[in-house]
């Protein structure tokens, strides 16, 4: 939920409505972040706090023993069922609710604990079995976990001196450093800055990694009917926020709960530690009000809690620039006059981790490209916030107030400052103005690989899920392009197993320094092409042209970052964009299908018309012109989908026959209207692939594969990391139907892409090599 609900959205709307005409006009006219963000705070009243309020309750976020004992309830049912990753993460959600040091926080440290000795976790076991016992575990059961901790205490004995009998040299340097190839910052008065190859780039190469400034996690939260409901975790759906760590986002079984709320937790002391002193203890009494208000809200206000009063102060200070020049076109998000003569200032051209605030700071904010609607909404909300803020407490002695040089520090009355605060701290609500409106251009969505379907399935399907919001300030530089030349991955600086359980815990010892290089997502910016020297390094911000036709390329860019895009693939004809079945694209319910459409009598690709009363679609043969109506056709595609829809969830329900009954049927359905590269017969036959693979069929679940990477070919590209994975389980299909040609033809495509878009060293490159080095004897 980037934006704040629909609830405050709607009463903000109204407030605006009602302001009086000569109010709005002021408002509108400002020119200035200061400006706008003194104005907002002056019109918003104690009634805006109080609604705020009303809405936050809807959320649960405090300590809750009973929200506890039924979070173990639930795990003590996923566990009779051995489904032993939902008992965890349900054990972890009654450790977040359960109060300090009461009787149900030992419970869930002690139940968490024989899920984790199941899982073969036994260090983590014996972590949990101390952590019980710290908070009062009942001495009746005491027994249970003496006999656990000697059960774990004898594993790890001996896998101790298992490792100690093998020498793999193979294992080693497994992750070393890569080489990061250098770039440079260009300038000009229509790019702004960016950045150029300064040799040649080979495809795969990396250019550069980053880290973001800060980052969110995205919560999944459901709004139904204006009533704000967090996805049921009574039906085993977890969201992001109980999955990963709330500051560097490595997944983990395990988390440590933050001490004030139930909402925020970490995958270790450490991490929780770094939180509270970065941000969390601002953020901790506001967790309702920072759900309401929405993501892009939350990283504004921490990004501005991370910078502090100084660095804010700093920032603002006059600067002389190497470039004089007006606003460029926005072609990049990146503010074209930010560039300082600091002798000091970070090079993006190396590898470079984003821990400068001012390359956060000058970053475009486009407040007059924003409606005055938007900017009422964000002033209104940061105000209220700041205002709740105000109330919890004194600022934090690392906000040390002194008067910024340069500056005309009124008296608290004509600042509009809150009664116990300096006048100067309407700097850090100023800040947060900014940040949100510069995220609305730079923000950067961190995109994880998680599997989906049951854990038992022989091979795995994964997805791209959206698992947080970032601000990047090296990555902000790149330029945007419809075909660009770029591919990035996002990983954690201490990686999940492939069980979910967090191998890092012991990180969270020693400095802070340690910790802070040994965590955090990072950005791995690589060749998706080769790239001479004097080339622009060119990142995609969403729209794709092997996916969007360049009219709605160009709409989307147009509304979101505020300029229209003359890159090489928007400067192609309409004919030229793509082959055949995919000059059209089409929204129908909530999944875009290509125009990959068959006529229903000869078969021939049907293209959109709208001659006649009714728009639709006519046979492109001359010799049929069979009419379609948009209404049919949408029709048709939505039985497919519903049929699909219900095929997952029986597989999720351990019940692949009667899945693939209902794949049949879809698939009969598809047949007659979808050609072999529309999008969604690519998921019919991933599915009905999935399912076979299920009752162990390995040459159907091959064939069926086959056919969706058809589909996934012509969608995204021969190139693209898409075709890659989809690829990598055709492989593993093949390795498992002992079909040793076929997977040994496979591999090497695998290993091309994988290799191409997340480099030598990732973990599926390993695993195909084992295959490979299996069937070769």
């Amino acid at each position: 939920m980037d934006l704040p609900c629909m609830q405050w959205q709607d009463h903000v709307t109204q407030k605006w409505t009602g302001l009086d005409r000569g109010l709005k006009e002021h408002f509108i006219s400002l020119l200035e972040i200061d400006d706008v963000f003194k104005c907002a705070l002056t019109l918003t009243t104690q009634d805006d706090v109080d609604f705020l309020q009303s809405v936050s309750a809807q959320y649960t976020v405090q300590k809750d023993t009973e929200q506890a004992a039924k979070c173990r309830e639930r795990g003590n049912s996923s566990f009779k069922s051995r489904d032993y990753t939902a008992a965890a993460l349900h054990y972890s959600q009654g450790i977040c609710f359960a109060p300090q040091s009461s009787e149900q926080l030992s419970l869930c440290y002690a139940n968490r604990s024989a899920v984790l000795y199941r899982l073969k976790h036994y260090q983590e076991c014996l972590d949990d079995i101390d952590k019980a016992l710290k908070n009062g575990y009942p001495s009746h059961l005491l027994h249970k976990l003496e006999e656990r901790r000697i059960q774990c205490l004898n594993h790890l004995s001996a896998g101790k001196k298992a490792e100690e009998g093998q020498h793999d040299p193979a294992s080693k340097n497994l992750k070393g450093p890569e080489k990061v190839k250098r770039t440079s910052v260009g300038f000009s008065p229509e790019k702004g800055r960016h950045l150029v190859a300064t040799e040649r780039l080979a495809a795969g190469e990396v250019i550069l990694n980053d880290r973001p400034y800060s980052c969110v996690l995205i919560p999944e939260i459901q709004e139904i009917k204006g009533k704000a409901e967090r996805l049921s975790i009574e039906r085993g759906v977890f969201g992001t926020e109980h999955r990963y760590c709330h500051r560097c986002l490595t997944e983990t079984l395990r988390p440590v709960p933050c001490q004030g709320c139930s909402y925020s937790c970490y995958c270790s002391t450490g991490c929780q530690r770094d939180a509270w002193e970065e941000h969390h203890r601002w953020e901790c009494p506001l967790g309702a009000d920072l759900l309401v208000t929405g993501v892009m809200s939350h990283l504004a206000l921490r990004v501005t809690l991370k910078a502090g009063l100084k660095d804010i102060q700093m920032a603002r200070e006059p600067i002389t620039y190497k470039y004089k020049t007006s606003e460029p076109s926005c072609l990049n998000r990146e503010s074209s006059d930010s560039s300082p003569c600091h002798t000091n200032q970070p090079d993006p051209s190396t590898s470079y981790y984003g821990d400068s605030y001012l390359s956060v700071f000058h970053l475009l904010h486009h407040l007059n490209n924003h409606s005055p609607g938007m900017r009422f909404l964000c002033a209104v909300t940061i105000a209220t916030l700041y205002l709740k803020l105000s109330k919890t407490g004194p600022p934090p002695a690392s906000w040390e107030i002194s008067r910024p040089s340069g500056t005309n520090s009124q008296s608290p009355e004509e600042e509009g400052s809150v009664r116990g605060w300096s006048s100067e701290l309407w700097l850090m609500g100023s800040a947060v103005l900014r940040h949100i409106l510069q995220l609305r251009c730079n923000a950067q969505a961190i995109v994880m690989l998680q599997d989906k379907g049951t854990a038992n399935t022989p091979v795995q399907s994964s997805r791209e899920v959206r698992i947080a919001t970032a601000i990047f300030p090296t990555l902000s530089l790149l330029n945007h392009s419809c075909s660009p030349n770029t591919s990035l991955v996002f990983s954690t600086g201490a990686s999940a197993d492939p069980s979910g359980s967090d191998v890092c815990a012991d990180v969270s010892e020693g400095t802070a320094e340690d910790r802070s290089t040994a965590r955090g997502v990072t950005v791995t910016v690589r060749a998706a092409r080769d790239i001479p020297a004097g080339q622009e390094i060119l990142h995609c911000y969403g729209p794709h042209s092997s996916r969007i036709v360049t009219q709605e390329r160009q709409c989307l860019l147009q509304e979101q970052y505020y300029f229209l895009c003359q890159c090489e693939a928007c400067t192609l004809s309409q004919e030229e964009e793509g082959p055949e079945g995919r000059l059209q694209w089409l929204d129908f319910g909530n999944s875009r299908h290509e125009s990959g459409l068959l006529c229903v009598k000869c078969k021939g690709f049907l293209k959109k018309s709208s001659e006649g009363k009714e728009a639709g679609f006519t046979c492109s043969q001359l010799s049929c012109g069979h009419r379609m109506s948009s209404c049919e056709v949408t029709n048709r595609l939505k039985e497919i989908r519903v049929y699909l829809e219900k095929s997952v969830d029986l597989m999720e329900r351990d019940k692949p026959a009667e899945a693939l009954s209902l794949l049949k049927r879809a698939q009969n359905q598809s047949k007659l209207i979808l050609a072999q590269t529309h999008p969604l017969q690519g998921e019919l036959a991933d599915a009905t692939a999935r399912a076979y693979a299920t009752i162990g069929d390995w040459s159907n679940a091959a064939s069926h594969l086959e056919q969706s990477a058809v589909a996934i070919r012509s969608q995204y590209g021969e190139d693209s990391i898409e075709l890659g994975r989809q690829l990598f389980k055709l492989a593993q299909l093949h390795f498992n139907d002992g079909a040793r040609g076929l997977a040994l033809s496979v591999i090497p495509k695998v290993r091309r892409l994988l290799c191409l878009h997340c480099g030598p060293h990732c973990q599926e490159l390993q695993e195909l090599q084992a295959m490979e080095n299996c069937l070769q004897g």
